[in-house]
């Protein structure tokens, strides 16, 4: 857990909300350019690992990140008002005139994440799901981050929407050379582009190499008969051989 090389540490994390135990004990170590995925049911705690990861919230334990870490955060849902008069442009030029940054900087993330110059103009609150959520990672991206974390991502957006969503996190994180965290329903996902997995549940803690912990047997463990456990089976029989990078 203390290797040179570690970009993160976590150790013996818990949380507990009005004296109820959140998330408890959770333990892992991540190297530059990995890509965790949690998952668990809803209550699990794999929003609020997130949060105390960024330190938004108190915790007992450790967590260390590697000198240097920037970090990207795209939240799971901003709720905009339709008549707010903001477009994306105005979002990314506070930002970037925040951190001094160039409209060169701008043009870069909003390319990156495939927005054009009408949706750069549309009010937020006028974008779908998936054009929004677009943005947000674009948001998180001006500054250069090394690690993006993400909650949810696909959670506003549809289904057909959802593997054009993973797909670009996954070319974003080659492109920018960044280490990914995120939350997670879609086991396709984790099992594709994963290097690491952390499986939530009130009732234990795993966390492993996706082929290790998307096993039958240490998911009828933590989630019993929970979609997860018979999603797999589905899983495994379209992709018996299926590669992990």
């Amino acid at each position: 857990m203390n290797r040179m090389a570690d970009l993160l540490n976590v150790s013996e994390v818990s949380v507990a909300f009005g004296g109820e135990t959140t998330i408890d004990h959770v333990s892992l170590s991540l190297a530059p350019g990995d890509a965790l995925a949690i998952v668990g049911p809803n209550g699990a705690g794999k929003s609020v690992f997130l949060r105390a990861l960024l330190g938004m919230i108190p915790y007992r334990g450790t967590i260390t990140w590697a000198p240097g870490v920037r970090i990207g955060y795209v939240p799971q849902k901003i709720d905009a008002d339709r008549h707010l008069p903001i477009n994306l442009n105005n979002l990314l030029n506070a930002k970037a005139a925040l951190l001094k940054l160039t409209k060169k900087d701008i043009d870069a993330v909003v390319a990156a994440v495939g927005l054009d110059a009408k949706l750069m103009k549309t009010s937020v609150g006028h974008l779908s799901g998936g054009q929004f959520q677009r943005a947000l990672i674009a948001f998180a991206l001006l500054g250069k981050p090394n690690v993006l974390i993400l909650d949810e991502p696909t959670a506003s957006i549809d289904k057909p929407g959802e593997e054009a969503m993973y797909e670009l996190i996954h070319r974003l994180q080659k492109q920018y050379e960044m280490t990914v965290i995120l939350v997670s329903h879609d086991l396709s996902f984790v099992y594709r582009y994963s290097t690491k997995v952390l499986c939530l549940n009130k009732t234990g803690v795993c966390f492993d190499a996706p082929e290790k912990a998307l096993t039958p047997n240490v998911l009828e463990e933590l989630y019993g008969s929970h979609k997860f456990f018979h999603y797999y089976h589905h899983l495994n029989d379209d992709h018996p051989n299926e590669h992990h990078e």
